[in-house]
């Protein structure tokens, strides 16, 4: 007699995730996020477009990430005009 297997057998396990692969933000961290957002807009130009201290007064991205992390809307608003600024870039390429 065989012995019972933790493991599933091939019939019953559940099929693998097939990931995001339409969310553009999928695998990308909130450092890689504001970084392009820097380096897209400068310090100057995101403080413009999100008016958060961490982006006005001595910016910087430890002191960002750590604000947005504790702050879902800012957090939101970082991650729209992310995406903003893929549909930008992807209009500007057609």
């Amino acid at each position: 007699m065989p012995s019972p297997s933790n493991e599933p057998s091939s019939e019953t396990a559940a099929p693998a995730p097939t990931g995001q692969p339409r969310n553009p933000l999928h695998g990308l961290t909130l450092e890689a996020i504001v970084t392009a957002l820097v380096a897209e807009y400068g310090w100057d130009g995101l403080g413009e477009r999100i008016a958060v201290r961490c982006f006005t007064h001595d910016p910087s991205i430890k002191s960002s990430l750590k604000f947005l992390r504790k702050t879902p809307w800012a957090r939101e608003k970082v991650e729209s005009l992310y995406l903003f600024m893929l549909r930008d870039a992807r209009r500007a390429a057609r």
